[in-house]
Protein backbone atom coordinates (compact mmCIF):
# COMPACT_ATOMS: atom_id res chain seq x y z
CA UNK A 1 0.00 0.00 0.00
CA UNK A 2 2.68 2.47 0.42
CA UNK A 3 3.59 2.28 -2.63
CA UNK A 4 0.30 2.65 -4.07
CA UNK A 5 0.42 6.15 -1.67
CA UNK A 6 3.15 7.49 -3.33
CA UNK A 7 2.05 7.16 -6.77
CA UNK A 8 -1.37 8.24 -6.49
CA UNK A 9 -0.41 12.05 -5.45
CA UNK A 10 0.94 13.97 -8.09
CA UNK A 11 2.27 16.19 -5.05
CA UNK A 12 3.01 15.42 -1.62
CA UNK A 13 0.94 18.08 -0.56
CA UNK A 14 -1.90 15.85 -2.37
CA UNK A 15 -1.37 13.45 0.62
CA UNK A 16 -0.86 16.03 3.63
CA UNK A 17 -1.89 19.30 3.08
CA UNK A 18 -0.03 20.59 6.40
CA UNK A 19 3.19 18.91 4.63
CA UNK A 20 5.97 21.89 3.66
CA UNK A 21 6.14 21.78 -0.17
CA UNK A 22 8.34 24.50 -2.12
CA UNK A 23 8.37 24.54 -5.21
CA UNK A 24 11.72 26.02 -7.25
CA UNK A 25 12.08 25.98 -10.59
CA UNK A 26 15.45 24.85 -10.98
CA UNK A 27 17.15 26.17 -14.38
CA UNK A 28 18.46 23.32 -16.11
CA UNK A 29 21.57 23.17 -18.20
CA UNK A 30 22.33 21.87 -21.21
CA UNK A 31 22.80 17.97 -20.48
CA UNK A 32 26.80 16.36 -20.15
CA UNK A 33 27.47 13.47 -22.07
CA UNK A 34 30.68 10.77 -21.40
CA UNK A 35 31.96 9.91 -24.74
CA UNK A 36 31.53 6.23 -24.75
CA UNK A 37 31.95 3.89 -26.94
CA UNK A 38 29.46 3.62 -29.72
CA UNK A 39 27.88 6.59 -28.85
CA UNK A 40 26.59 7.02 -32.57
CA UNK A 41 23.69 8.87 -33.67
CA UNK A 42 21.55 5.45 -33.36
CA UNK A 43 22.64 5.71 -29.77
CA UNK A 44 21.94 9.48 -29.41
CA UNK A 45 18.51 8.84 -30.47
CA UNK A 46 17.70 6.28 -28.10
CA UNK A 47 19.04 8.66 -25.29
CA UNK A 48 16.86 11.45 -26.97
CA UNK A 49 13.44 8.92 -26.91
CA UNK A 50 14.14 8.56 -23.23
CA UNK A 51 14.68 11.90 -22.04
CA UNK A 52 11.77 13.41 -23.76
CA UNK A 53 9.24 10.56 -23.58
CA UNK A 54 9.12 9.12 -19.78
CA UNK A 55 6.40 6.47 -19.67
CA UNK A 56 3.79 6.50 -17.51
CA UNK A 57 3.61 3.21 -14.93
CA UNK A 58 0.42 1.76 -16.99
CA UNK A 59 -0.36 1.65 -20.90
CA UNK A 60 -3.86 0.81 -21.73
CA UNK A 61 -4.08 -0.55 -25.30
CA UNK A 62 -5.30 1.20 -28.24
CA UNK A 63 -4.95 4.80 -26.10
CA UNK A 64 -1.67 7.16 -26.79
CA UNK A 65 0.29 6.72 -23.48
CA UNK A 66 0.90 10.29 -22.10
CA UNK A 67 4.66 11.30 -21.88
CA UNK A 68 6.56 13.71 -19.88
CA UNK A 69 10.02 15.20 -20.34
CA UNK A 70 12.51 14.73 -17.47
CA UNK A 71 13.47 18.73 -17.49
CA UNK A 72 9.90 19.08 -16.76
CA UNK A 73 9.19 16.25 -13.96
CA UNK A 74 12.67 17.27 -12.43
CA UNK A 75 11.54 20.99 -12.05
CA UNK A 76 7.47 19.62 -11.17
CA UNK A 77 8.72 17.41 -8.41
CA UNK A 78 12.08 19.70 -7.24
CA UNK A 79 15.06 17.08 -8.07
CA UNK A 80 17.86 19.31 -9.13
CA UNK A 81 20.11 17.04 -10.29
CA UNK A 82 20.39 13.67 -11.80
CA UNK A 83 23.23 11.39 -13.38
CA UNK A 84 22.12 8.13 -15.61
CA UNK A 85 24.43 5.06 -17.50
CA UNK A 86 23.75 2.92 -19.33
CA UNK A 87 24.60 -0.57 -19.83
CA UNK A 88 23.97 -2.67 -23.12
CA UNK A 89 25.55 -6.01 -24.07
CA UNK A 90 28.52 -5.90 -21.22
CA UNK A 91 29.88 -1.92 -21.83
CA UNK A 92 28.80 1.21 -20.94
CA UNK A 93 27.11 2.27 -24.24
CA UNK A 94 26.33 5.95 -22.31
CA UNK A 95 26.47 7.96 -19.61
CA UNK A 96 24.56 11.98 -19.19
CA UNK A 97 23.97 14.43 -16.68
CA UNK A 98 21.13 16.65 -16.38
CA UNK A 99 20.34 19.80 -14.13
CA UNK A 100 22.37 20.88 -11.26
CA UNK A 101 24.67 20.25 -9.09
CA UNK A 102 22.99 22.58 -6.34
CA UNK A 103 20.55 25.66 -7.31
CA UNK A 104 22.32 27.84 -9.23
CA UNK A 105 25.50 25.97 -9.12
CA UNK A 106 27.27 23.95 -11.68
CA UNK A 107 26.07 21.51 -14.29
CA UNK A 108 25.79 17.82 -13.47
CA UNK A 109 28.11 15.80 -15.73
CA UNK A 110 28.51 11.96 -15.83
CA UNK A 111 32.10 12.87 -13.34
CA UNK A 112 30.01 14.30 -10.53
CA UNK A 113 29.86 12.43 -7.39
CA UNK A 114 27.01 10.97 -5.23
CA UNK A 115 26.29 9.71 -2.30
CA UNK A 116 25.85 6.04 -3.09
CA UNK A 117 24.04 5.35 -0.17
CA UNK A 118 22.68 1.57 0.99
CA UNK A 119 24.10 0.51 -2.78
CA UNK A 120 27.73 1.15 -0.90
CA UNK A 121 26.28 -2.77 1.09
CA UNK A 122 26.88 -4.96 -2.51
CA UNK A 123 30.29 -3.40 -3.51
CA UNK A 124 31.29 -3.38 0.07
CA UNK A 125 30.14 -7.35 0.30
CA UNK A 126 32.52 -7.70 -3.01
CA UNK A 127 35.86 -7.26 -0.69
CA UNK A 128 34.36 -10.08 1.34
CA UNK A 129 33.82 -12.31 -1.57
CA UNK A 130 37.53 -11.81 -3.01
CA UNK A 131 38.94 -12.69 0.54
CA UNK A 132 36.86 -15.13 0.83
CA UNK A 133 38.52 -16.36 -2.48
CA UNK A 134 42.11 -15.79 -1.36
CA UNK A 135 41.66 -18.17 1.76
CA UNK A 136 41.27 -15.31 4.56
CA UNK A 137 37.98 -15.81 5.17
CA UNK A 138 34.69 -18.41 5.74
CA UNK A 139 31.70 -17.05 5.11
CA UNK A 140 29.62 -19.96 7.34
CA UNK A 141 32.34 -19.98 10.40
CA UNK A 142 31.44 -17.60 13.43
CA UNK A 143 32.10 -13.69 12.53
CA UNK A 144 33.94 -13.26 15.93
CA UNK A 145 36.31 -15.52 14.80
CA UNK A 146 37.59 -12.74 12.87
CA UNK A 147 36.77 -10.05 14.90
CA UNK A 148 39.84 -8.40 17.19
CA UNK A 149 38.99 -5.24 18.52
CA UNK A 150 35.15 -5.40 19.21
CA UNK A 151 33.22 -8.69 19.46
CA UNK A 152 29.67 -9.46 19.06
CA UNK A 153 27.43 -9.76 21.81
CA UNK A 154 26.87 -13.89 22.68
CA UNK A 155 23.65 -13.93 24.25
CA UNK A 156 20.51 -16.84 23.87
CA UNK A 157 20.08 -16.40 20.23
CA UNK A 158 23.63 -16.94 19.51
CA UNK A 159 23.81 -20.00 21.73
CA UNK A 160 22.80 -22.27 19.12
CA UNK A 161 22.90 -20.32 15.30
CA UNK A 162 26.35 -17.46 15.51
CA UNK A 163 26.09 -14.55 13.36
CA UNK A 164 28.24 -15.41 9.86
CA UNK A 165 29.28 -13.67 7.16
CA UNK A 166 26.71 -14.95 5.04
CA UNK A 167 24.56 -13.92 7.12
CA UNK A 168 25.25 -10.58 7.42
CA UNK A 169 25.90 -9.75 3.96
CA UNK A 170 22.15 -11.63 3.07
CA UNK A 171 20.48 -9.67 6.12
CA UNK A 172 20.03 -12.85 7.87
CA UNK A 173 22.19 -12.63 10.83
CA UNK A 174 19.52 -11.45 13.40
CA UNK A 175 21.05 -7.65 13.63
CA UNK A 176 19.59 -5.09 14.52
CA UNK A 177 19.80 -1.12 13.52
CA UNK A 178 18.25 -0.59 10.22
CA UNK A 179 20.06 2.14 8.41
CA UNK A 180 22.02 5.58 9.41
CA UNK A 181 21.44 9.29 9.53
CA UNK A 182 25.00 9.94 8.95
CA UNK A 183 26.19 13.48 10.82
CA UNK A 184 25.86 16.85 9.65
CA UNK A 185 28.90 18.78 8.85
CA UNK A 186 29.04 20.56 12.38
CA UNK A 187 28.08 17.61 14.36
CA UNK A 188 30.58 15.32 16.34
CA UNK A 189 31.23 11.88 14.79
CA UNK A 190 31.68 8.83 16.32
CA UNK A 191 34.69 6.16 15.96
CA UNK A 192 33.27 2.57 14.63
CA UNK A 193 33.26 1.55 17.64
CA UNK A 194 31.19 3.84 19.14
CA UNK A 195 28.51 3.35 16.44
CA UNK A 196 29.07 -0.28 17.10
CA UNK A 197 28.03 0.07 21.32
CA UNK A 198 25.32 3.26 20.21
CA UNK A 199 27.48 5.28 22.64
CA UNK A 200 27.77 9.56 22.06
CA UNK A 201 28.29 10.53 20.21
CA UNK A 202 26.54 8.08 18.02
CA UNK A 203 23.18 8.61 16.81
CA UNK A 204 22.12 4.99 16.36
CA UNK A 205 21.23 2.21 19.14
CA UNK A 206 23.86 -0.50 19.87
CA UNK A 207 23.76 -3.00 17.20
CA UNK A 208 23.05 -6.43 18.56
CA UNK A 209 21.29 -10.04 17.87
CA UNK A 210 17.66 -9.71 18.91
CA UNK A 211 16.93 -12.72 16.70
CA UNK A 212 18.49 -16.15 16.36
CA UNK A 213 20.77 -15.42 13.01
CA UNK A 214 20.04 -17.71 10.02
CA UNK A 215 16.02 -17.73 11.10
CA UNK A 216 13.85 -14.45 9.17
CA UNK A 217 15.09 -11.58 6.91
CA UNK A 218 15.41 -8.15 8.53
CA UNK A 219 17.20 -5.65 6.37
CA UNK A 220 20.63 -4.09 8.71
CA UNK A 221 22.77 -2.03 7.64
CA UNK A 222 23.77 -2.58 11.65
CA UNK A 223 25.34 -5.90 10.45
CA UNK A 224 27.29 -4.01 7.19
CA UNK A 225 28.67 -2.23 10.20
CA UNK A 226 30.30 -4.98 11.51
CA UNK A 227 31.07 -6.45 7.99
CA UNK A 228 33.17 -3.12 8.33
CA UNK A 229 35.02 -4.00 11.26
CA UNK A 230 35.84 -7.47 10.78
CA UNK A 231 37.70 -6.73 7.19
CA UNK A 232 39.77 -3.68 9.20
CA UNK A 233 40.60 -6.18 11.77
CA UNK A 234 40.98 -9.15 9.24
CA UNK A 235 43.67 -6.76 6.85
CA UNK A 236 44.87 -4.21 9.51
CA UNK A 237 44.10 -1.35 6.74
CA UNK A 238 41.50 1.51 6.68
CA UNK A 239 38.41 0.24 5.66
CA UNK A 240 38.72 3.09 2.61
CA UNK A 241 41.94 1.60 1.63
CA UNK A 242 40.31 -2.19 1.85
CA UNK A 243 37.84 -1.31 -0.87
CA UNK A 244 40.06 0.39 -3.21
CA UNK A 245 42.65 -2.36 -3.01
CA UNK A 246 40.25 -5.14 -3.53
CA UNK A 247 37.28 -3.69 -5.48
CA UNK A 248 37.40 -0.41 -6.88
CA UNK A 249 40.65 -0.09 -7.98
CA UNK A 250 40.63 -3.67 -9.98
CA UNK A 251 37.00 -2.53 -11.10
CA UNK A 252 38.34 0.69 -12.76
CA UNK A 253 35.82 3.10 -10.51
CA UNK A 254 38.66 5.37 -10.46
CA UNK A 255 35.90 8.35 -9.50
CA UNK A 256 35.12 6.46 -6.29
CA UNK A 257 36.01 6.43 -2.44
CA UNK A 258 34.18 5.36 0.81
CA UNK A 259 36.54 8.09 2.32
CA UNK A 260 34.52 9.91 5.05
CA UNK A 261 34.37 13.29 5.56
CA UNK A 262 34.91 13.28 1.73
CA UNK A 263 38.50 14.73 0.92
CA UNK A 264 37.79 18.85 0.89
CA UNK A 265 40.11 18.89 -2.31
CA UNK A 266 37.03 16.58 -3.97
CA UNK A 267 33.82 18.38 -3.37
CA UNK A 268 33.99 20.23 -6.19
CA UNK A 269 33.49 17.25 -7.96
CA UNK A 270 29.75 16.35 -5.34
CA UNK A 271 26.47 17.24 -6.01
CA UNK A 272 24.63 18.70 -3.30
CA UNK A 273 21.98 17.06 -1.60
CA UNK A 274 18.41 18.22 -1.44
CA UNK A 275 15.23 17.87 1.06
CA UNK A 276 11.69 17.10 -0.22
CA UNK A 277 10.76 20.28 -1.08
CA UNK A 278 13.96 21.63 -3.04
CA UNK A 279 15.79 22.91 -0.46
CA UNK A 280 19.23 22.44 0.30
CA UNK A 281 20.23 19.57 3.08
CA UNK A 282 22.03 22.31 5.95
CA UNK A 283 25.43 22.13 6.15
CA UNK A 284 25.50 19.97 3.00
CA UNK A 285 26.56 15.83 2.67
CA UNK A 286 26.11 14.14 5.93
CA UNK A 287 29.42 12.48 7.05
CA UNK A 288 28.99 8.50 7.38
CA UNK A 289 31.39 6.85 9.84
CA UNK A 290 29.25 3.21 8.73
CA UNK A 291 31.08 2.88 5.08
CA UNK A 292 30.41 -0.45 4.26
CA UNK A 293 26.50 0.25 4.26
CA UNK A 294 26.84 3.65 3.64
CA UNK A 295 29.74 5.86 2.73
CA UNK A 296 30.11 5.08 -0.91
CA UNK A 297 30.77 8.46 -2.76
CA UNK A 298 30.69 7.51 -6.46
CA UNK A 299 29.43 8.19 -10.10
CA UNK A 300 27.29 5.63 -12.14
CA UNK A 301 29.24 4.97 -14.48
CA UNK A 302 31.49 3.54 -11.60
CA UNK A 303 28.44 1.84 -10.39
CA UNK A 304 27.94 0.50 -13.62
CA UNK A 305 31.78 -0.94 -13.72
CA UNK A 306 30.70 -2.59 -10.82
CA UNK A 307 28.10 -4.38 -12.26
CA UNK A 308 30.11 -5.19 -15.52
CA UNK A 309 32.75 -6.81 -13.34
CA UNK A 310 29.98 -8.74 -11.90
CA UNK A 311 28.54 -9.90 -15.52
CA UNK A 312 32.14 -10.53 -16.39
CA UNK A 313 32.67 -13.04 -13.27
CA UNK A 314 29.77 -14.57 -14.39
CA UNK A 315 30.64 -15.50 -18.07
CA UNK A 316 33.89 -16.43 -16.63
CA UNK A 317 35.68 -13.94 -18.24
CA UNK A 318 39.31 -13.51 -17.87
CA UNK A 319 41.02 -11.31 -14.62
CA UNK A 320 37.76 -11.08 -13.21
CA UNK A 321 37.11 -9.95 -9.72
CA UNK A 322 35.21 -13.34 -8.73
CA UNK A 323 35.40 -16.99 -9.86
CA UNK A 324 32.26 -18.35 -11.97
CA UNK A 325 31.55 -20.23 -8.33
CA UNK A 326 31.82 -17.02 -6.35
CA UNK A 327 29.63 -14.92 -8.71
CA UNK A 328 26.85 -17.01 -8.30
CA UNK A 329 26.93 -17.77 -5.34
CA UNK A 330 26.81 -14.23 -4.44
CA UNK A 331 23.64 -13.59 -7.16
CA UNK A 332 22.06 -16.81 -5.17
CA UNK A 333 19.52 -15.79 -2.72
CA UNK A 334 19.69 -16.99 0.89
CA UNK A 335 16.56 -15.36 2.16
CA UNK A 336 13.56 -14.20 0.10
CA UNK A 337 15.21 -12.27 -2.43
CA UNK A 338 18.82 -11.53 -0.86
CA UNK A 339 22.70 -12.60 -2.23
CA UNK A 340 25.46 -11.90 -0.80
CA UNK A 341 24.87 -7.91 -0.98
CA UNK A 342 22.26 -7.31 -4.20
CA UNK A 343 18.76 -8.35 -4.25
CA UNK A 344 18.25 -10.48 -6.89
CA UNK A 345 14.88 -11.26 -9.23
CA UNK A 346 14.01 -11.85 -12.77
CA UNK A 347 13.40 -14.95 -14.43
CA UNK A 348 14.95 -18.19 -14.60
CA UNK A 349 15.83 -16.79 -18.53
CA UNK A 350 16.79 -13.18 -17.63
CA UNK A 351 17.91 -12.87 -13.92
CA UNK A 352 19.19 -9.94 -12.49
CA UNK A 353 20.32 -8.26 -9.21
CA UNK A 354 19.82 -4.74 -8.16
CA UNK A 355 19.70 -2.51 -5.30
CA UNK A 356 18.96 0.63 -4.51
CA UNK A 357 20.42 3.94 -1.90
CA UNK A 358 18.47 6.69 0.12
CA UNK A 359 20.63 9.22 2.69
CA UNK A 360 20.00 12.40 3.42
CA UNK A 361 18.88 14.16 0.17
CA UNK A 362 20.46 11.28 -2.27
CA UNK A 363 18.19 8.99 -3.80
CA UNK A 364 19.68 6.45 -6.62
CA UNK A 365 18.51 2.91 -8.18
CA UNK A 366 21.57 0.28 -9.81
CA UNK A 367 19.86 -2.64 -11.89
CA UNK A 368 21.60 -5.30 -14.25
CA UNK A 369 20.80 -8.06 -15.33
CA UNK A 370 23.26 -11.41 -15.24
CA UNK A 371 24.11 -11.22 -19.26
CA UNK A 372 24.62 -7.89 -20.39
CA UNK A 373 22.29 -4.89 -19.82
CA UNK A 374 21.80 -2.86 -16.92
CA UNK A 375 21.01 0.71 -15.64
CA UNK A 376 22.68 3.36 -12.98
CA UNK A 377 20.79 6.44 -11.96
CA UNK A 378 21.66 8.95 -9.05
CA UNK A 379 20.10 11.80 -7.69
CA UNK A 380 20.79 14.67 -5.15
CA UNK A 381 17.00 14.74 -3.48
CA UNK A 382 15.12 13.21 -0.93
CA UNK A 383 12.42 12.42 -3.64
CA UNK A 384 14.30 11.77 -6.35
CA UNK A 385 14.00 7.69 -5.98
CA UNK A 386 10.58 8.07 -7.56
CA UNK A 387 12.15 10.22 -10.29
CA UNK A 388 14.78 7.42 -10.89
CA UNK A 389 11.86 4.81 -11.12
CA UNK A 390 10.30 6.69 -13.99
CA UNK A 391 13.87 6.97 -15.75
CA UNK A 392 14.41 3.00 -15.16
CA UNK A 393 10.83 1.96 -16.72
CA UNK A 394 11.48 3.95 -19.72
CA UNK A 395 15.44 2.77 -20.06
CA UNK A 396 13.51 -0.28 -20.02
CA UNK A 397 11.26 0.20 -22.70
CA UNK A 398 13.56 1.48 -25.07
CA UNK A 399 15.68 -0.96 -24.88
CA UNK A 400 13.58 -3.91 -24.49
CA UNK A 401 13.92 -5.32 -21.07
CA UNK A 402 12.64 -8.24 -19.82
CA UNK A 403 10.81 -6.12 -16.89
CA UNK A 404 10.69 -2.98 -15.26
CA UNK A 405 8.64 -1.90 -18.45
CA UNK A 406 5.07 0.05 -18.26
CA UNK A 407 2.62 -2.50 -17.58
CA UNK A 408 0.36 -3.07 -20.37
CA UNK A 409 -3.54 -3.25 -19.70
CA UNK A 410 -6.59 -4.02 -21.76
CA UNK A 411 -9.03 -2.73 -20.80
CA UNK A 412 -12.99 -3.51 -20.81
CA UNK A 413 -16.85 -2.02 -20.62
CA UNK A 414 -19.30 -3.36 -18.07
CA UNK A 415 -22.42 -1.92 -17.19
CA UNK A 416 -23.27 0.83 -15.13
CA UNK A 417 -25.27 -1.54 -12.68
CA UNK A 418 -22.45 -3.71 -12.18
CA UNK A 419 -20.52 -1.03 -11.01
CA UNK A 420 -22.74 -0.01 -8.06
CA UNK A 421 -22.53 -3.74 -6.97
CA UNK A 422 -18.73 -2.22 -5.70
CA UNK A 423 -19.38 0.71 -4.35
CA UNK A 424 -18.43 0.65 -0.30
CA UNK A 425 -15.83 0.78 2.43
CA UNK A 426 -13.07 -1.92 2.24
CA UNK A 427 -10.72 -2.31 5.07
CA UNK A 428 -7.13 -3.04 3.89
CA UNK A 429 -5.09 -2.54 6.56
CA UNK A 430 -6.40 -1.37 10.64
CA UNK A 431 -5.90 2.37 9.98
CA UNK A 432 -6.36 2.23 6.18
CA UNK A 433 -9.47 2.10 3.87
CA UNK A 434 -10.02 1.92 0.40
CA UNK A 435 -13.72 4.10 -0.68
CA UNK A 436 -14.92 3.01 -3.60
CA UNK A 437 -17.12 5.55 -5.03
CA UNK A 438 -19.18 6.46 -8.55
CA UNK A 439 -18.35 9.83 -9.66
CA UNK A 440 -20.06 10.58 -13.23
CA UNK A 441 -20.18 7.09 -14.68
CA UNK A 442 -16.76 6.67 -13.18
CA UNK A 443 -15.18 4.25 -10.63
CA UNK A 444 -13.07 5.87 -8.02
CA UNK A 445 -11.10 4.46 -5.64
CA UNK A 446 -10.00 6.49 -2.42
CA UNK A 447 -7.49 5.35 -0.38
CA UNK A 448 -7.31 6.92 3.23
CA UNK A 449 -5.60 10.47 3.85
CA UNK A 450 -5.62 10.90 -0.37
CA UNK A 451 -7.35 12.18 -3.18
CA UNK A 452 -9.62 9.81 -5.24
CA UNK A 453 -8.35 7.37 -8.52
CA UNK A 454 -9.84 6.55 -11.31
CA UNK A 455 -9.53 2.86 -11.71
CA UNK A 456 -11.03 1.12 -15.30
CA UNK A 457 -12.25 -1.99 -15.98
CA UNK A 458 -10.10 -5.26 -17.27
CA UNK A 459 -12.55 -7.89 -16.83
CA UNK A 460 -16.28 -7.44 -14.77
CA UNK A 461 -14.15 -7.88 -11.64
CA UNK A 462 -10.68 -6.41 -12.11
CA UNK A 463 -9.63 -2.63 -12.48
CA UNK A 464 -6.59 -0.88 -12.93
CA UNK A 465 -5.70 2.45 -12.36
CA UNK A 466 -3.25 4.18 -14.79
CA UNK A 467 -1.22 6.11 -12.45
CA UNK A 468 0.17 3.36 -10.94
CA UNK A 469 0.79 -0.43 -12.07
CA UNK A 470 -1.73 -2.47 -9.44
CA UNK A 471 -4.73 -4.41 -9.83
CA UNK A 472 -8.15 -4.37 -8.11
CA UNK A 473 -10.06 -7.66 -7.93
CA UNK A 474 -13.52 -7.17 -6.22
CA UNK A 475 -14.73 -10.67 -4.89
CA UNK A 476 -18.28 -12.31 -4.26
CA UNK A 477 -19.48 -14.85 -2.36
CA UNK A 478 -21.48 -17.87 -3.67
CA UNK A 479 -24.76 -15.60 -3.88
CA UNK A 480 -23.03 -13.13 -5.60
CA UNK A 481 -22.59 -10.05 -3.15
CA UNK A 482 -19.39 -8.54 -2.75
CA UNK A 483 -17.36 -9.12 0.30
CA UNK A 484 -14.10 -7.99 -0.24
CA UNK A 485 -11.40 -6.73 -2.74
CA UNK A 486 -7.79 -7.58 -3.55
CA UNK A 487 -5.03 -4.84 -4.32
CA UNK A 488 -2.15 -6.57 -6.37
CA UNK A 489 0.91 -4.31 -6.41
CA UNK A 490 4.80 -5.08 -6.25
CA UNK A 491 4.30 -8.75 -6.15
CA UNK A 492 2.08 -8.27 -2.98
CA UNK A 493 -1.62 -9.52 -2.40
CA UNK A 494 -3.65 -7.71 0.33
CA UNK A 495 -7.10 -8.64 0.78
CA UNK A 496 -9.35 -5.47 2.22
CA UNK A 497 -12.92 -6.93 3.41
CA UNK A 498 -15.83 -4.76 2.87
CA UNK A 499 -17.16 -3.14 5.87
CA UNK A 500 -20.10 -1.07 4.31
CA UNK A 501 -21.85 -0.81 1.42
CA UNK A 502 -22.44 2.52 1.77
CA UNK A 503 -20.38 5.59 1.62
CA UNK A 504 -20.89 9.51 3.56
CA UNK A 505 -20.53 11.68 0.52
CA UNK A 506 -19.97 15.02 2.24
CA UNK A 507 -22.30 17.79 0.93
CA UNK A 508 -21.62 21.02 0.16
CA UNK A 509 -23.77 24.13 1.21
CA UNK A 510 -23.73 27.76 0.29
CA UNK A 511 -22.30 30.38 3.45
CA UNK A 512 -22.96 33.44 2.64
CA UNK A 513 -19.60 35.93 2.22
CA UNK A 514 -20.07 38.12 5.23
CA UNK A 515 -19.47 34.96 7.33
CA UNK A 516 -16.89 32.88 5.27
CA UNK A 517 -14.97 37.09 5.23
CA UNK A 518 -14.80 35.83 9.30
CA UNK A 519 -12.57 33.31 8.44
CA UNK A 520 -9.56 35.05 6.08
CA UNK A 521 -6.14 35.39 7.89
CA UNK A 522 -3.11 33.67 9.05
CA UNK A 523 -2.98 30.85 11.27
CA UNK A 524 0.34 29.34 12.29
CA UNK A 525 1.16 25.53 12.28
CA UNK A 526 4.77 25.99 13.49
CA UNK A 527 7.21 29.20 13.67
CA UNK A 528 7.48 29.73 9.57
CA UNK A 529 4.77 27.28 8.83
CA UNK A 530 1.32 28.84 8.13
CA UNK A 531 -2.01 28.38 7.18
CA UNK A 532 -3.32 31.51 4.70
CA UNK A 533 -7.48 31.67 4.50
CA UNK A 534 -8.10 33.92 1.76
CA UNK A 535 -11.67 34.41 -0.33
CA UNK A 536 -11.77 34.95 -3.88
CA UNK A 537 -15.58 35.74 -4.84
CA UNK A 538 -17.87 33.15 -2.45
CA UNK A 539 -15.15 30.42 -2.55
CA UNK A 540 -12.91 30.07 0.60
CA UNK A 541 -9.38 28.82 0.24
CA UNK A 542 -6.25 27.45 2.08
CA UNK A 543 -3.11 27.36 1.46
CA UNK A 544 -0.41 26.17 3.14
CA UNK A 545 3.10 28.02 3.35
CA UNK A 546 5.07 26.28 0.06
CA UNK A 547 2.15 24.84 -1.18
CA UNK A 548 -0.61 25.54 -4.30
CA UNK A 549 -4.08 27.12 -2.97
CA UNK A 550 -6.44 24.52 -2.17
CA UNK A 551 -10.64 25.32 -2.21
CA UNK A 552 -12.68 24.38 1.24
CA UNK A 553 -16.27 23.49 0.80
CA UNK A 554 -18.58 24.17 3.68
CA UNK A 555 -20.72 21.64 4.90
CA UNK A 556 -22.13 24.13 7.67
CA UNK A 557 -21.12 27.53 8.59
CA UNK A 558 -18.00 26.22 10.38
CA UNK A 559 -17.38 22.80 9.12
CA UNK A 560 -15.60 22.72 5.38
CA UNK A 561 -13.63 19.74 3.87
CA UNK A 562 -11.34 20.00 0.70
CA UNK A 563 -11.97 17.60 -2.03
CA UNK A 564 -8.64 16.48 -3.33
CA UNK A 565 -7.95 14.83 0.13
CA UNK A 566 -10.02 13.55 2.59
CA UNK A 567 -9.01 15.91 5.31
CA UNK A 568 -11.67 19.08 6.99
CA UNK A 569 -11.21 22.70 9.03
CA UNK A 570 -13.60 23.77 11.55
CA UNK A 571 -13.24 27.68 12.47
CA UNK A 572 -13.37 27.93 15.76
CA UNK A 573 -14.77 31.01 17.54
CA UNK A 574 -14.86 32.14 21.36
CA UNK A 575 -17.78 33.66 23.34
CA UNK A 576 -17.53 36.82 21.90
CA UNK A 577 -17.86 35.33 18.67
CA UNK A 578 -14.30 36.03 17.13
CA UNK A 579 -12.61 33.46 15.37
CA UNK A 580 -9.61 31.77 17.45
CA UNK A 581 -8.21 29.12 15.70
CA UNK A 582 -8.70 26.22 13.06
CA UNK A 583 -9.15 22.08 13.76
CA UNK A 584 -7.38 20.60 11.06
CA UNK A 585 -8.87 16.81 11.29
CA UNK A 586 -7.30 14.13 8.74
CA UNK A 587 -7.50 10.54 9.02
CA UNK A 588 -6.76 9.83 13.00
CA UNK A 589 -5.05 12.90 13.14
CA UNK A 590 -6.70 16.41 14.67
CA UNK A 591 -4.52 19.28 14.23
CA UNK A 592 -4.90 23.03 16.46
CA UNK A 593 -3.81 25.89 14.54
CA UNK A 594 -4.07 29.45 16.12
CA UNK A 595 -4.95 32.43 14.27
CA UNK A 596 -2.18 35.29 14.53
Amino acid sequence: MQHFRRACSSSRSMICVYAIVLCLCFIMPAARTLAAPGNDPAVEAKIQRIQNGLLPPVMIEGETSQTTKLVERMTQIRVPGISIAVIHDGKIEWARGFGVTATGGAPVTPDTLFQAASISKPVAAMAVLRLVEAGKLDLDVDANQYLKSWKISENSFTEHSKVTLRRLLSHSAGMTVHGFPGYASDERVPTLVQVLNGEKPANTPSIVVDTVPGTIFRYSGGGYVVVQKLLEDVTGQPFPKVMQELVLGPSGMTHSTYEQPLPSNRMAETAMPHAPDGQPIKGGPHIYPEMAPAGLWTTPSDLARYAIAVQESLAGKPNSLLSVKMAREMLTPVLLNNGLGPQVGGSGQHPYFTHEGASAGFQCNLVAYNKGNGAVIMTNSDIGGQLANEIQRSIAHEYGWPDFQPALQILTKIAPKVLEQYVGVYQLAPTVTLTVTIDNGQLMVQPSEQGKVPIFPSSETRFVPKIVDAQIDFNKDEKGAVTSLTLHQGGNDTNAPRISDKVVERKEISVPAEILKQYVGTYEIQPGLNVTITLEGNQLFTQVTGQPKFPLFAESETKFFLKIVDAQDEFIKDEKGAVTHIIHRQGPNEVKVPKI
